[in-house]
């Protein structure tokens, strides 16, 4: 037996995993993970905002927001939000789990409904990792 440690895995390798792992899931869940990505653009196509996740078993997990810098403060990280959580209404998902660094935006997922049921201290440079958590209706 061989154990590799690896940066840069073979894409195949890492979908090989991926999928086993699914298999396994698929006897006790049904394997219905699906991208949500949510994109704002100005009208020339450029990106200056965006959300990536995925739903699976009744959740929505966020994994990434981000607005450019000059478009902040302008409620298009709202705007992502909202436009998440309803695909993901219309999906039968009726929660929401995500995370956020104490550098990061804590103070906005709260103002939106967001309860931190979580954290992870020790990060490099004494930062926390608060996970979160929003029910968006009765399942």
């Amino acid at each position: 037996m061989k154990f590799e440690v690896t940066a840069s895995p073979s894409p195949e390798d890492e979908a090989f995993v991926v999928a086993r792992t699914r298999a396994y899931n698929a006897a006790f869940m049904p394997n219905d993970v699906q991208a949500l990505c949510v994109f704002a653009r100005t009208d020339d196509g450029e990106i200056v905002g965006g959300l990536t996740g995925k739903t699976y078993w009744n959740y929505l997990e966020v994994s990434f927001l981000w607005v450019h810098e000059q478009h902040r403060g302008f409620g298009h990280a709202t705007a992502l939000m909202s436009a998440a959580e309803a695909e993901a209404l219309r999906r039968r998902c009726f929660n929401v789990v995500l995370d956020t660094f104490s550098f990061q935006a804590l103070g906005f997922y709260k103002k939106l409904g967001y309860e931190e049921f979580g954290q992870l201290s020790r990060f490099t440079g004494g930062h926390v990792r608060h996970y979160l958590y929003k029910s968006l209706g009765n399942s």
